[in-house]
């Protein structure tokens, strides 16, 4: 693959995920916020933001989102968890709700 495919890759997922962040907060602040691991103040503006802002954030060359969690243990807990389906949904759940909020747009987790 090319890296203009990789940037354009990069760049539909950017615009995916701040559509999807803005849907989310439109429908649900608070569970948005937590969701995302953003504050009242990144939550403002992502909401705020028009669709030509929108377009030109999503235009990075950077993933907007990433990973939240700030060890791979983590991940490889709710990856290679041993209990059955009913709750490993949840056992993922309060793994990952376990980090702290951060800002996906200012360079934390997320």
């Amino acid at each position: 693959m090319q890296t203009t495919d990789h940037l354009d890759e990069i760049q539909d997922l950017n615009l995916a995920y701040l559509l999807l962040a803005q849907r989310l907060l439109n429908e649900d602040r608070s569970a948005a916020m937590f969701r995302l691991k953003i504050d009242d103040d990144m939550a403002d503006l992502i909401a705020s933001l028009n669709a030509s802002q929108l377009t030109t954030l999503s235009r990075t060359n950077q993933l907007l989102c990433h990973f939240g969690h700030d060890a791979a243990e983590r991940l490889r807990q709710v990856v290679e968890n041993p209990r059955d389906n009913g709750l490993s949904r949840f056992h993922a759940s309060l793994l990952m709700a376990g980090q702290g909020k951060m800002s996906p747009l200012s360079g934390g987790g997320v």
